[in-house]
């Protein structure tokens, strides 16, 4: 998803300029320009007739799909308020724009709005499974876990749909499936390879996908091949960058892993970029710059319209960072979007602050979905061995380290002490078994 709000801010140190001068440019110009020549051309067109919904639903979904290029929040925005234009003046037979809308509030994380548009857009379209699918995935974001788990239920004949088959998978990873969540995405990836009307971005999103499942699940060298043919397909996507500059840092090579991230902040300053880059040059011994990083993300948070996505929490949380501020924003957000992220980082905030028994509490509602997410079975032991519970944290840390054993730059080797203070050291799984 794309990160709100952070046009204009100046970064602290001058971190961007410096990202920006130092990366060399990976945008096609060509290709950006016959983009936007596009846009011009339906621009033209909506002003000479304003009253033109189907060209304005067009103009909608094109800034949608270069926001998605960009990462440029205000594309959504205008995406928003163009397919709001075109749906004021017809609400019939336009499902292209009030598809866009909904897409436009889910990438603002305008959750409950976007309920809203694709209940509506699924009674009026029932036999659409695209649209069903994004109903589902906005529930899983709000956490509505019983109502997904129908939604999604009655797509099952629909699992080869390209816009399926990934939301799919997504629900079967934070059920804990993730060999079914594999499969699913491998052979929706395929599938987009063979269709040949899809944008590079979209193509490019599928090796997305599959590269983050395999990194997640600490399979580095399968992320690696599918986020480089992801590049190959689209090389200026700032997604696979970050991706790409995370997983060179979970192999260590921090030169490698500070130009993918500088190339990503070149494109967009979001402040999960500069935390990455922090830790980046903290691990290679540059604390300096680190610091540097650290004082940015802070700034660039501190300018930030509206509350803080939950990575920036962690990150905030890792690093002793304004615990009371994200402790308010955890509880905030938990009122109306009850997902197992949001429990985390609530359990996460409370364990920041000393507060281990509420945190267990909150870490249950993190894992009731049976989730494999290292991250948060991390949190968990961590947890557990501040309540004195050794046999549990030991169990929770050992199941995150086997599912992936670089899941952080920065909690991996602090799971790794923790684990050894509790049962004398850290084995894979595989060895354990030998």
């Amino acid at each position: 998803m794309l990160t709100a709000g952070w046009g204009g801010v100046r970064l602290a140190a001058g971190a961007r300029a410096e990202a920006a001068n130092a990366a060399p440019s990976i945008r096609d110009p060509a290709a950006d320009e016959a983009r936007d020549r596009y846009i011009a051309f339906f621009e033209g067109r909506v002003q000479s007739d304003p009253y033109s919904a189907e060209d304005l639903g067009l103009l909608s979904s094109l800034f949608l799909q270069r926001a998605r290029e960009t990462g440029d929040h205000e594309d959504v925005v205008r995406a928003e308020a163009t397919a709001r234009r075109s749906l004021a003046l017809r609400t019939a037979h336009n499902a292209r724009a009030s598809a866009v809308l909904a897409a436009s509030l889910l990438e603002q994380h305008r959750f409950g709005e976007a309920l809203d548009v694709a209940r509506r857009l699924v009674q009026s379209n029932p036999e659409s499974a695209a649209f069903r699918a994004m109903l589902g995935e906005i529930q899983l974001e709000l956490g509505q876990y019983a109502a997904a788990d129908t939604t999604f239920g009655s797509l099952e004949s629909s699992r080869a749909h390209l816009d399926v088959a990934p939301r799919l998978a997504r629900w079967a990873e934070l059920s804990g499936k993730t060999t079914q969540a594999r499969q699913l995405l491998y052979a929706a990836r395929d599938r987009a390879l063979l269709h040949y009307g899809l944008a590079p971005e979209q193509r490019a999103w599928f090796h997305l996908r599959v590269g983050d499942l395999e990194f997640r699940h600490g399979e580095l060298d399968r992320a690696e091949k599918s986020l480089r043919a992801g590049l190959a397909v689209f090389p200026a996507d700032y997604r696979l960058l970050s991706a790409m500059a995370r997983l060179e840092g979970a192999r260590g090579r921090w030169k490698e892993a500070i130009e993918h991230a500088e190339q990503v902040l070149a494109i967009l300053p979001d402040p999960a970029t500069l935390a990455l880059t922090s830790e980046l040059y903290a691990a290679s011994g540059d604390s300096a710059r680190a610091r540097e990083y650290a004082g940015a993300v802070e700034v660039s948070l501190s300018a930030a319209e509206g509350s803080f996505h939950r990575a920036d929490g962690l990150f905030l949380l890792d690093h002793g960072r304004r615990v009371p501020e994200v402790l308010a924003q955890a509880e905030k957000d938990l009122r109306s979007r009850r997902d197992i992220y949001g429990y985390d980082l609530l359990a996460w905030a409370l364990h920041k602050q000393g507060r281990h028994a509420e945190a267990a509490v909150a870490m249950r509602g993190a894992l009731r979905t049976g989730s494999r997410d290292p991250l948060l079975l991390y949190h968990a032991g961590m947890i557990e061995r501040a309540l004195g519970h050794s046999e549990r944290a030991r169990e929770y840390l050992e199941d995150a380290l086997d599912a992936n054993p670089h899941f952080s730059l920065t909690q991996a080797p602090l799971a790794r002490a923790a684990l050894d203070s509790v049962r004398g050291g850290w084995l894979p799984r595989w060895l354990r078994a030998g």
